[in-house]
């Protein structure tokens, strides 16, 4: 089979497509054939070396993918050949023709959710909402503020809070951005190049604020989220791209709260209940995920230049 093969760390040119064997499917695993892998800025973040500690060199790229399973070894109770399944994190890694899994690392990727969407499931609606539901406790009827929220993230968290309730205030920087916002469920988009349009969250919110923030890029807007939060608002990290300085004040004065989160320290448990909701969300229709281009396998390269470089809309994913 054809696989990216990353063996130094570095720019995205380190990837490189070769043939290697296929993998063999032991206790308790499949061998999913992949039709499409999803591209997170966590796998540039690994290949770049920053988190060189979540990968062992030689290795394939990739938590995210969608396919069919072609294997089972023994002891797979839940999962057949033929299933039609979406991966979020594998044992070999998605940026490959075939990849090898735990029987709970796939999911059933219900009729009508493309290979292509099944692979923009697993990083993105984990982060949404892990930040959403298991680290602030959103609740119905909360007003919520979802920055940068025209990215596969964004999109989910505005599907996800919709879907459970909430008041949704998102921001995009551009016209289309903001129409894929307010079409994924948004009752309000701003436009984040906007110097004053923190201000409206007031407005928006009769006066009360947003109880909830996900922060998609901390480095630029944390010390203004104070401002626009609710007493008692609860701001979660889920992105940034550098330092920051805030001051303790500003959160002494609503006696806000901030979380950082990564999907790493998720537990086995907290995996299976985001997995349960993005089945039923699945199949129900308040989930759809967005995938904005369709690249080649071995295009990898130039797939991580554009999640990183780019303002992209969506998930960018990887064919096979």
């Amino acid at each position: 089979m054809k696989a990216i093969i990353v063996d130094r760390f570095g720019d995205p040119e380190v990837m490189r497509l070769e043939e290697v064997a296929d993998p063999v499917p032991g206790e308790g695993q499949v061998l999913v054939r992949v039709h499409a892998a999803g591209v997170n800025p966590v796998d540039c973040y690994i290949r770049s070396g920053l988190y060189a500690q979540h990968a062992h060199l030689p290795y394939t790229p990739g938590i995210d993918g969608a396919g069919v399973i072609e294997e089972v070894g023994a002891g797979v109770r839940h999962r057949n050949i033929g299933d039609r399944v979406y991966i979020a994190w594998s044992l070999t890694g998605t940026y490959a023709e075939k990849v090898l899994c735990t029987e709970a690392q796939t999911h059933p990727l219900p009729k009508g959710i493309s290979f292509p969407q099944g692979a923009a499931i697993g990083v993105p609606y984990g982060a949404a909402f892990r930040a959403l539901f298991q680290k602030a406790h959103a609740l119905p009827g909360e007003n919520l503020l979802v920055h940068g929220a025209s990215g596969g993230v964004g999109i989910a968290a505005v599907q996800l809070a919709r879907a459970a309730g909430l008041r949704v205030i998102a921001t995009a920087g551009s016209d289309q951005g903001r129409q894929l916002v307010l079409e994924a469920g948004a009752h309000a988009v701003l436009d984040h190049h906007d110097a004053n349009h923190l201000k409206k969250i007031e407005e928006l919110t009769c006066g009360v604020g947003a109880n909830v923030i996900l922060e998609m890029l901390a480095n630029v807007n944390l010390g203004n989220d104070f401002g626009a939060l609710a007493t008692g608002g609860r701001v979660v990290i889920v992105g940034s791209r550098g330092r920051v300085e805030i001051d303790p004040r500003d959160a002494m004065g609503k006696e806000a709260v901030i979380f950082g989160m990564t999907l790493f320290n998720a537990t086995e448990h907290e995996r299976g209940s985001m997995h349960a909701a993005f089945t039923a969300g699945l199949e129900n229709g308040t989930l759809r995920p967005v995938v904005s281009k369709e690249l080649p396998l071995g295009n990898a390269a130039r797939a991580h230049h554009e999640v990183i470089d780019t303002h992209t809309l969506g998930k960018i994913v990887l064919i096979a």
